[in-house]
């Protein structure tokens, strides 16, 4: 086990967690709402770090990152956990169970960085459940990579406090937050609250840390004009028209078996929206949509990235740029 961070001593050897905005009070044997902190004797320790449940390699694509070195192999981390119960979670098994209920293996920071090295990929990924609750894990891993020029993405619900998220973002260079919907839509699906993942948001956008957006479309519940605006007019006051937007589509799974899957004419309607509004880049994502997986230039309106599922089919930029016109396309690109 290994101490957490970011918690505090109460009486009676009682223990305030601090990373997320649960701020779980823990009482001595006891963990706290992710299932992988535990009180033990008055100390909070992380009950998975260097335990991983799965690792594996993917393209940036898949996070969904489209403007961080496209075409580049993210290897991917993630251990047992989470502080969201999303009723709809594509890896629930891993993410809503305890640590001692799945699967894993010993992989200590320093082996992730040989890991990546061995398979002579630069971008390491924590993704997969929530990165926020083996936030010890994966900051050392950081560490380690920044020291060897391997650069740290985050695919995160962004339910994080600001303190350790100001200091991981010392160690990250891109992020895609998971921006659900309105706080009615987090309380019910999620069981959390909207705020706290606005302010990871623009602490994230105002920290240079390269960032793009995923909202999933779930019928019923997110999937009316109205909502799609409140997200793009969001982005449009709070942070820029050039961050990217991801448009996901829902399949039942878990808890939603019986909501109907998103059909994929909404989510092309929607992306039509987001562009007519104003955003630059914005994509569909998991449904066959040629148009909605290119990044066309602002200025020009030409294909400059053409890509086939997570895959680049070709990627015209020159140093950042349109070919056509020299438009300058925001993203990660060297």
């Amino acid at each position: 086990m290994k101490e957490a961070l970011f918690y505090k001593k109460l009486k009676d050897k009682e223990v305030q967690c601090q990373l997320c905005p649960r701020f779980c009070v823990i009482k001595p044997g006891n963990r706290g709402n992710c299932g992988v902190r535990e009180n033990t004797n008055g100390k909070l320790y992380s009950l998975v770090y260097g335990k991983p449940v799965s690792i594996a390699l993917d393209p940036i694509e898949k996070k969904p990152l489209y403007h961080f070195l496209p075409g580049q192999q993210a290897l991917s981390i993630a251990t047992a956990g989470c502080n969201l119960h999303c009723l709809y979670c594509q890896n629930w098994e891993i993410s809503q169970c305890r640590p001692e209920k799945v699967a894993s293996f010993s992989m200590p920071p320093k082996r992730v960085i040989e890991e990546a090295i061995n398979r002579e990929v630069n971008i390491i990924s924590y993704t997969y459940t929530e990165p926020t609750i083996f936030f010890e894990y994966m900051i050392d891993i950081a560490k380690l990579a920044r020291e060897k020029k391997i650069r740290n993405t985050i695919v995160t619900n962004g339910f994080i406090n600001s303190e350790p998220l100001t200091e991981l973002c010392k160690y990250l260079d891109g992020s895609n937050i998971d921006f659900k919907g309105s706080d009615e839509f987090y309380k019910k699906l999620s069981g959390a609250w909207r705020k706290p993942v606005e302010e990871a948001i623009k602490i994230m956008h105002e920290k240079g840390i390269w960032l793009e957006l995923t909202n999933l479309i779930i019928p019923g519940y997110n999937d009316k004009e109205k909502n799609i605006l409140e997200i793009i007019n969001w982005i449009k006051e709070n942070l820029s028209v050039d961050v990217p937007l991801h448009l996901s589509a829902f399949y039942p799974t878990y808890k939603m078996l019986e909501t109907p899957a998103t059909k994929p004419e909404i989510v092309i309607k929607a992306r039509k929206i987001a562009m007519k509004a104003g955003l630059r880049y914005v994509y569909t994502g998991n449904i066959p949509d040629k148009e909605g997986s290119t990044t066309f230039c602002p200025g020009c309106k030409k294909p400059v990235i053409i890509r086939q599922g997570f895959y680049i089919k070709e990627n015209r930029l020159i140093d950042g740029r349109c070919p056509e016109c020299g438009e300058k396309i925001a993203g990660v690109w060297k």
